[in-house]
């Protein structure tokens, strides 16, 4: 492993610039072996799991559902279970397994000043070129969190803590086939006092000839991409230039969206012109003749 990070070069000079790095972590994790002559997995249990009564986090191995734990899933027409990374890869970049609740105790510990000096815990939120320490800038409103988001497989995990209202917040997944970051803005907003509303998962049921209206090359004098709409005769699928493909969702007469990426598109097959919603913004999209 040292071989193959070393084969990697350097970006940047130290104290240039600041970029995440998944090979740091690792080198970080082989640093704290050395110096303690200890394995990584009980370093994690003496100085972090034990003390502060993490029951549920622990450094990983091969995934025993037997033992509670969960495989990762990716959504194509049905769950299919993901490849499983073996952790000796990722080691202190991703090996370790955790839940919300142990998320939350952690957090809470480390702001609180029980894990760090309140000098070092400075030193992690001193952030440069988005990055501090271990800990990104995590903005919500007119409010400033800190936290880290991360995932492996179709394993994702966040949290953050909010230092003004001492809030801490934490979300895990192992498959999903909505955008997350919907769900946690969502939870933020109801937290926060903030207008919020929960998704409706509707369906709406559409036949083959229904989607043949709607395929057809579209561009945007907005945006300089161009959209490709297919279908297989029970999905509609688009595709923008050079991106992979996405299967859409019908969830009302003319009406899909992708929830993956936060996307939905309206057609209206009479005018030739799709309409793209994303992040608040919307897109006017023609189909070329």
């Amino acid at each position: 492993m040292m071989a193959f990070i070393e084969k990697g070069g350097s970006d940047f000079q130290p104290d240039t610039k600041s970029e995440y790095s998944n090979s740091n972590y690792v080198l970080l994790t082989y640093i704290l072996e050395k110096t303690y002559k200890t394995p990584y997995a009980t370093l994690l249990k003496k100085c972090i799991t034990d003390p502060f009564s993490l029951k549920n986090t622990y450094f990983g191995g091969s995934i025993n559902t037997s033992n509670n734990e969960a495989k990762s899933y990716t959504f194509e027409d049905n769950w299919i279970a993901a490849k499983e990374t073996d952790t000796s890869i990722p080691l202190g970049a991703g090996g370790i397994v955790s839940n919300p609740l142990d998320l939350i105790k952690f957090s809470d510990a480390l702001f609180s000043g029980k894990i760090l000096k309140a000098e070092s815990l400075a030193l992690m939120e001193n952030i440069q070129d988005g990055h501090g320490l271990g800990l990104f800038k995590q903005p919500f409103y007119d409010r400033q969190g800190f936290g880290h988001r991360g995932g492996i497989d179709k394993f994702t995990a966040v949290f953050s803590y909010f230092p003004s209202d001492h809030i801490s917040f934490a979300l895990t997944s192992n498959g999903s086939n909505y955008n997350n970051n919907e769900v946690a803005v969502t939870v933020l907003n109801a937290i926060f006092g903030k207008p919020f509303e929960i998704p409706e998962f509707t369906t709406y049921q559409i036949n083959a000839e229904e989607l043949a209206k709607y395929n057809g090359v579209y561009a945007s004098a907005q945006i300089p991409i161009k959209i490709t709409i297919t279908n297989d005769g029970k999905n509609l699928t688009a595709q923008a230039d050079g991106q992979a493909s996405m299967q859409l969702e019908c969830t009302a007469e003319n009406i899909f969206k992708f929830d993956k990426a936060g996307i939905v598109l309206e057609f209206k097959p009479a005018e030739n012109v799709m309409i793209l919603k994303q992040g608040g913004g919307q897109y006017i999209f023609n189909k070329e003749k």
